[in-house]
């Protein structure tokens, strides 16, 4: 597992584990390819008290709430907006409150 900053200087294969912190309302954004999802940002507090900005897609949102304890398998960040984001992406897992 890795913190919060340094994940933000990592790009692919991020594990890290923390708890949900200001869940965002979920927005409907339009995809590239046509159609349109959910997207949602929360923060992610690393056990540190380290941050990084969570991104969730979709049917991963209803799965988190503020307070929850999620384990990122495999996930990646990239620069958005001046802010370095982490997601989860297709290749990556999402686990909430492991044990």
């Amino acid at each position: 597992m890795v913190t919060a900053e340094q994940a933000k200087n990592l790009r692919s294969n991020i594990n890290i584990e923390g708890k949900i912190k200001d869940k965002q309302e979920p927005r409907t954004v339009n995809l590239r390819t046509g159609g349109t999802t959910e997207v949602c940002d929360m923060l992610l507090q690393d056990s540190e008290d380290g941050e990084i900005k969570l991104t969730l897609w979709g049917d991963e949102i209803e799965k988190v709430s503020d307070g929850d304890t999620v384990r990122v398998t495999n996930g990646y960040t990239k620069p958005f907006r001046g802010e370095v984001g982490l997601s989860i992406g297709k290749y990556g897992k999402l686990e909430v409150n492991p044990q």
